[in-house]
């Protein structure tokens, strides 16, 4: 996924550097090659995932529907799913386990209820609501124009500007922090805020407590990677790491 980048002039001047360079710098010995090494054996490919063995007892299909769907409950409660996804796979797993009830107290001889609890969906579901990455940007605090813009849409800075503008004008504005708001149209903004600038995500769905943790760390080790150049307020993208680039390649 490619960045929109946007580049000013070098702040640091290389007229000093020029003046001292040698006209002619002596020959340099080429090394012996290394001696070749062995190839490096490939690994062996994964193995699939074992299908889940058939249950012929349709009280055991009962208690087997009601741990997915307890362990779906703390998947969330944990922070790896999203609402969304929570919704549509604990609502297919009790969807099936009601069919199944009743199919098994109108007629307990009838097998019609192995069709209904037949295995499938759920990962299709699982990715289908996942949170989707539409943008990011990174900003120097109190500076209008982004340090950096990435992700497969263009924000509307328009409505960025605004939340700068509120979070700018804050009297008593935190060194750090980590803030989440519901953008309307099913978009979700995840801003991570630091000493010296700050990170805004847009989201397609709202995301996960895990994906909104992995902004507020991703915007940290910007910052940390970056504290030099940050602190003399140099503008030139030659001078920066983002690690909020793993973002697009995540969640794209």
């Amino acid at each position: 996924m490619s960045d929109s980048k946007r580049t000013n002039p070098p702040d640091d001047s290389n007229a000093e550097a020029n003046t001292l360079r040698s006209p002619i710098r002596p020959a340099v010995p080429m090394p012996e090659p290394p001696p070749e090494a062995a190839p490096t054996p490939e690994p062996p490919p994964e193995a699939a995932p074992t299908p889940e063995p058939p249950l012929e007892n349709p009280q055991a299909v009962l208690e087997s529907l009601r741990q997915k769907m307890e362990k779906v409950a703390n998947e969330f409660a944990q922070g790896k799913i999203n609402r969304a996804q929570f919704n549509a796979i604990y609502g297919r797993y009790s969807e099936q386990r009601a069919i199944v009830e009743r199919l098994i107290e109108r007629n307990p001889q009838n097998e019609a209820w192995k069709q209904a609890a037949a295995p499938g969906h759920t990962s299709f579901l699982r990715e289908h609501f996942e949170a989707r990455l539409l943008f990011y940007l990174v900003f120097q605090h109190d500076i209008p124009t982004p340090l950096m813009i990435g992700g497969r849409q263009q924000p509307d800075m328009a409505k960025i500007g605004q939340v700068l503008k509120s979070l700018w004008g804050m009297k008593n504005r935190p060194k750090t922090g980590l803030a989440r708001r519901d953008m309307g149209s099913g978009n979700w903004l995840v801003l991570a805020l630091g000493d010296r600038a700050v990170t805004l995500v847009m989201f397609m769905l709202e995301p996960s407590t895990a994906q909104i943790n992995l902004v507020r760390d991703l915007h940290a080790d910007f910052e940390r990677a970056n504290r030099g150049a940050l602190e003399r307020g140099t503008r030139s993208l030659d001078r920066f790491v983002f690690p909020q680039r793993a973002l697009a390649e995540k969640f794209s």
